[in-house]
């Protein structure tokens, strides 16, 4: 049975799964939110030998801080536990705030993008200023993270839709995984725009596997029938 260590890390929570007989270079998923949630693809890796990682930045929407302390974690993996220099990155919902805006400054890092139902504009989810509705608790403090307010937010581009291209550029393989009749954080406003933006990019740098779900809701994250799951699994094996 894979073995659990749980530690904290600058007094931040984590968890680090260790599989039974590690791959050759230690490869890992690190999931910048909802460890063990609709893992499918994850579980699928830790049979292969991949380690699974979480350090719990809750509640901070892929701020600069938080990519900071993101930063500080993967440094410590590497050194403390001899884990492979690039991860294969998950940013499920929220998460994809996380994940995004630390491959857009950690290229280096990143072997892989994996984005599920991901939230890439602020304005969208949570701040309900498009088809879905406000997060109140979630918009309030998203705001304060980002030192915005309800008169700067629009104007601010934090979001990661002001930075489509911008990681495009850094020709990291990505994995979009996406509802399309998302009623939470609809795939127009956020995943639709990345695939936008990469269709207009060159198709050098457009290594990427995409599965859209047609009368797909937020949840259920992921993908469950096996087939697709050998398919997502082998396809981020090949990046590492």
């Amino acid at each position: 049975m894979p073995e659990t260590k749980s530690f904290l890390f600058e007094n931040h929570p984590c968890q680090l799964v260790i599989p039974d007989a590690p791959a050759k270079g230690r490869p890992w998923v690190w999931r910048a939110e909802f460890f063990g949630a609709f893992d499918t693809v994850d579980r699928a890796l830790l049979e292969r030998g991949w380690y699974i990682a979480y350090c719990s930045l809750s509640d901070r929407y892929g701020c600069p801080s938080a990519v900071a302390d993101m930063k500080r974690f993967h440094d410590h993996l590497v050194s403390a536990f001899g884990l492979c220099e690039k991860a294969a990155l998950f940013g499920f919902s929220r998460g994809g705030l996380y994940a995004f805006n630390y491959s857009l400054l950690y290229p280096q890092d990143v072997a892989v993008l994996y984005l599920d139902a991901p939230v890439l504009d602020i304005c969208s989810w949570p701040g309900g200023l498009g088809d879905a509705p406000r997060a109140e608790k979630e918009w309030r403090e998203c705001l304060a993270c980002y030192g915005l307010t309800e008169e700067t937010v629009r104007e601010s581009r934090v979001s990661p839709v002001w930075h489509l291209e911008e990681l495009l550029e850094k020709n990291i393989p990505l994995v979009l995984i996406a509802g399309e009749k998302d009623g939470t954080v609809p795939f127009a406003e956020n995943g639709a725009r990345l695939l936008a933006a990469r269709k207009a990019h060159s198709d050098e740098s457009a290594r990427g596997l995409v599965i859209l779900k047609k009368d797909g809701d937020h949840h259920p994250h992921s993908v469950d029938d096996p087939a697709q799951i050998t398919r997502v699994a082998e396809w981020i094996a090949g990046f590492v």
